[in-house]
C-alpha cells in the first residue's frame, strides 16, 4: 500500500510539473452547456435544484454544472450532478465525492464497483462505476458516480489523476467530469439495496447516450 502511494504521487507530481510548463491555451472541442440536457428522459422527469451558493462553487472550481432531480412513476427519485472541468491545469481539479459527501454529513457504509451497460456513440459497452452506500442519520441512500474525459469513463481516482496526465501531454487536453447519481434506498427490507441499485442503474442507462455533446470526446 505505501509503495502504491509513493508512485502515484511520483507520478502526480510529475504530471504537475510536466503540465506546468505545457501550453497553458488547451485544445478543447465545442461542446454544449450542461443545461441543454434534457429534462424528459425515457419516462423519467427531471427539475433543477436550487443552485449552488458561491462558496461551495468557488470550491469546487468547477467550469459548468448541473443539479437535479428526476422522477419517474411509482419511483423514488433520483439526482443527477455533473460538474464540468475545462482545464484542471489551474488547480482546479475534480474533487472526490469522498471528501465532499462527509462534508455535507453523508457517512460512507460500504463500496464496491458496479458494471453497467450502456449504449455510448460507437455503440453498446458497458462502464465500471463506483457504488456507494451513504448513510445521514435515518437516510440512506445508493451513490454510482465516475469520472468522464474524452470518451473514456473511469471509477479509479488515481487512474484518472494519471489519464489527466497523459491527456494533457498527448493532446494538449485537461478536462474532465465527475457524474454522480444517487436514489434513496427504500425501507429495510432485503431487497431495499437492490431495488436502489436496479432504480440507479435504469436511469443511468437511459441517461449515458446523451451525455456525448455535453462532455466532448
Amino acid at each position: 500500500m505505501i509503495r502504491r502511494l509513493v508512485i502515484v504521487s511520483v507520478c502526480l507530481l510529475l504530471g504537475a510539473s510536466v503540465m506546468a510548463t505545457a501550453s497553458r491555451t488547451e485544445s478543447v472541442p465545442a461542446r454544449e452547456p450542461l443545461a441543454g440536457l434534457p429534462f424528459a428522459i425515457d419516462g423519467w422527469r427531471g427539475r433543477n435544484t436550487p443552485p449552488l451558493t458561491p462558496e461551495v462553487l468557488k470550491v469546487l472550481g468547477a467550469d459548468d454544472y448541473l443539479t437535479r432531480v428526476y422522477s419517474a412513476e411509482a419511483q423514488p427519485y433520483v439526482t443527477l450532478y455533473v460538474g464540468y472541468y475545462e482545464s484542471q491545469r489551474q488547480g482546479d481539479t475534480i474533487h472526490s465525492p469522498l471528501n465532499c459527501l462527509p462534508g455535507a454529513g453523508w457517512q460512507p457504509l460500504s463500496k464496491s464497483y458496479l458494471s453497467i451497460p450502456v449504449v455510448a456513440s460507437d455503440g453498446p459497452t458497458s462502464i465500471t462505476v463506483n457504488r456507494y452506500v451513504i448513510e445521514k442519520g435515518l437516510d440512506r441512500q445508493v451513490a454510482l458516480y465516475w469520472y468522464q474525459s474524452h470518451g473514456r469513463v473511469i471509477a479509479n481516482e488515481y487512474r484518472s489523476k494519471l489519464f489527466m496526465i497523459y491527456d494533457a501531454v498527448r493532446l494538449n487536453r485537461s478536462d474532465a467530469a465527475l457524474v454522480r447519481v444517487m436514489t434513496p434506498r427504500i425501507g429495510s427490507g432485503p431487497n431495499a439495496d437492490a431495488d436502489a441499485d436496479a432504480r440507479a442503474i435504469e436511469f443511468v442507462k437511459a441517461m449515458f447516450p446523451l451525455l456525448g455533446k455535453f462532455l466532448p470526446s
